[in-house]
């Protein structure tokens, strides 16, 4: 019954996208009017079959229903309720499915809040994202088939892998990265009918900004969990490895961020169009790329869980969308002209210029040594290794560069400055910066990188502060608009602009977190009897013998530690293996003692009742623990950004032409959304 009902919905949604990708497509270009109920229509079908799909899918996993193929595959009576509610995204095709609600969330969520806005603008942009939608929903019906009947049926499963039940992280780190990815699907629709129709105004880019900027967050907060996760869970005493999958998530990270920049400069000087544009298209080309790296199979990776034949099909999509990219660029790009040109190197636009190229740099040099191994073995028969050092290598001197053009851009005025007013102002935040450096060489610390960043990262920090001090202006000599409009207008730009350099202190914060802990850290590694201790820097690690336990899903052993720190203060603690039953080897559990300095961080390698030892590997790492406090930051300041003024939706509303006026009565879409 399941099985019945969910593929229906399946094909149901199929359907849906299918003829509302055509109806929108077709009816944008025509310039009908007529078309966009229609669309809205699927829309809200094609959503509602993505959700009562996964629905199904839930009960099915709830309720045991191994005549599923996908429960049969994932879910285990005696796994725990929560993790069979997660079990849904732990293969590649319950992640599909769960791809596919999120998708129909999104549309669904764009729809609704500009459905009146210009009919022919949103025909186009439902259109493109409702095509993408088919091939999901096509991957869903078809190779990536959660829906299949199992028979005879199973009296139980496997469960998920036993990596998806060993952390609460694994709750929310999937469905964070997957909100951002899937939420690149929204720009990439705006961005192909802003090409379609050869226009891009402040119109187009107010709501291309924001579901960017939406998107942005979900990704850097799903990028930073799965750090954290891979800290917390795979006991190997780091927290990134350059790792393909990792590789993976952080290539659209980086050319969104260079689009959230390249936005300014179109905002304040109508600049950077096409690139701006480009930018957009690629950020959804490369999300697409990652899904492929994470669920085909193609890499070996400890953050993939799932081996699959769909690597053709992704292939083949990747292909058609580069296509399309590019033929839309090279024949529509001609319509979108500057209306200004670079005047000057010593001006805020020249630095986010230099800073897109930074970023275009980057992502190539990782989409170069993430692939290059596949290239090699494809080419030359020979499987290579690209390791972390070559990434280290030519990554860490673009992200130094982007941190010193963090400080740099906001000192610098729009259009041409003053030499000696940019002396002026940059003589403090770099003072700061060598007094930085400078107490931490008198403090032994060492290394050119490192303090090159923390001396970077409190440059960065004054004039970011500096900035968020500076009084809102309204410059009414400046704007044709009435008053109103010019008051909401700044407003606007100032939450933004808060916004914005609060993330900034949250990309700093992170900065100095990575320095300090890759530089500075310290690994002991020991075997000691009960009652021995291990020495790890200046900590005290006493070993006080065993415990073992049994949970639903899992049997554990664990070590008992007490811990001196150098204060004097005594803990426990108590790294762990568990065991779990369709698993031939331990999974280990390490144990952290967390503080706002740093991190000691034990992991349990081995143990014998009989002798009565443990091997521990053990770290200290300085400052780690501000890369997962980020996220607050991060999340504050996106939101401050975010957030909507009523005085500027009230104007909005005001400007909007109704669904069906011609371009020339309300032009080409509500200019007071900018």
């Amino acid at each position: 019954m399941n099985s019945t009902l969910g593929y229906g919905l399946v094909l149901g949604g199929l359907a849906f996208a299918s003829f509302g990708a055509l109806v929108g497509l077709v009816g944008g270009m025509r310039r009908d009017d007529a078309a966009f109920p229609w669309v809205m229509r699927c829309v809200w079908g094609f959503f509602a079959c993505m959700l009562s799909a996964n629905v199904v899918m839930e009960w099915a996993l709830l309720t045991n229903d191994f005549s599923v193929q996908y429960v049969a595959q994932v879910g285990s009576r005696a796994t725990p309720t929560v993790f069979k509610i997660v079990s849904l995204w732990s293969a590649l095709e319950g992640s599909i499915l769960f791809w596919g609600l999120i998708m129909g969330t999104y549309v669904l969520a764009f729809a609704v809040v500009h459905r009146r806005e210009h009919a022919r603008y949103m025909s186009l942009a439902l259109g493109t994202m409702l095509a993408v939608g088919v091939f999901f929903t096509f991957l869903i019906a078809g190779p990536a088939n959660p829906f299949h009947t199992v028979s005879p049926v199973p009296m139980d499963g496997p469960g998920p892998n036993a990596l998806l039940q060993n952390h609460w992280l694994m709750i929310i780190h999937p469905p964070m990265l997957y909100l951002g990815y899937v939420g690149m699907t929204v720009p990439f629709g705006i961005g192909v009918a802003a090409l379609l129709r050869g226009e891009m105004g402040d119109a187009w880019m107010a709501p291309l900004r924001r579901w960017t900027l939406v998107a942005w967050l979900f990704l850097s907060v799903g990028i930073i969990l799965g750090s954290w996760w891979a800290y917390a869970v795979l006991g190997w005493g780091g927290y990134w490895a350059w790792d393909p999958v990792e590789n993976a998530s952080f290539l659209p990270w980086l050319t969104s961020t260079a689009f959230m920049h390249s936005t300014l400069v179109h905002e304040r000087k109508k600049m950077l169009k096409l690139w701006t544009l480009s930018l957009v298209l690629s950020s959804f080309v490369l999300t697409i790329l990652g899904t492929f790296m994470t669920r085909s199979g193609i890499f070996n990776s400890v953050h993939s869980f799932t081996q699959s034949d769909i690597g053709p099909t992704f292939l083949v999509f990747i292909a058609v969308l580069l296509f399309v990219s590019i033929a839309l660029l090279a024949t529509r790009g001609h319509l979108l002209v500057a209306e200004s040109s670079l005047k000057s190197m010593l001006s805020r636009e020249a630095t986010v210029l230099v800073n897109n190229l930074v970023f275009v740099a980057i992502t190539f040099t990782v989409l170069l040594g993430t692939l290059y191994p596949l290239i090699s073995e494809a080419v030359r028969g020979i499987r290579v290794s690209v390791g972390e050092p070559y990434f280290n290598k030519m990554a860490v001197p673009g992200g130094v560069m982007v941190l010193f053009l963090m400080g740099v851009g906001p000192m610098l005025p729009w259009g041409s400055s003053d030499p000696k007013m940019v002396r002026e102002r940059f003589w403090v935040p770099a003072a700061v910066g060598l007094a930085v450096v400078g107490a931490c060489l008198a403090g032994g610390l060492r290394g050119f990188y490192p303090l090159l960043t923390f001396g970077l990262a409190g440059f960065v920090t004054v004039i970011t502060l500096r900035e968020l001090a500076l009084p809102v202006k309204v410059r009414m000599s400046e704007r044709k608009e009435g008053f109103v409009t010019a008051l909401v207008g700044s407003a606007t730009k100032a939450r933004r602009r808060f916004g914005g350099y609060i993330v900034h202190l949250g990309i700093v914060i992170i900065f100095v977190a990575v320095a300090g802990s890759s530089a500075y850290v310290t690994h002991t590694s020991g075997t000691v009897r009960q009652g021995e201790t291990l020495k790890v820097g200046d900590y005290q690690v006493k070993y006080l013998g065993l415990t073992s336990g049994q949970e639903p899903h899992r049997t554990y052993m664990a070590t008992r530690v007490q811990v001196t720190a150098p204060d004097g203060s005594v803990s426990e603690m108590a790294p762990r293996m568990n065991y779990y039953e369709r698993m031939t080897d331990p999974v280990g559990t390490p144990a952290v003692r967390e503080t706002v300095k740093e991190d000691l961080y034990l992991s349990l390698m081995a143990f014998s009742e009989e002798r009565g030892t443990a091997s521990f590997n053990a770290w200290i790492f300085p400052l780690v623990g501000w890369i997962w406090w980020s996220i607050p930051v991060l999340v504050l300041g996106t939101l401050i950004a975010l957030w909507p003024s009523r005085k500027a939706r009230a104007v909005a509303q005001a400007e909007t032409p109704a669904a069906g006026a011609p371009p020339e009565a309300g032009g080409e879409m509500n200019r007071g959304a900018a």
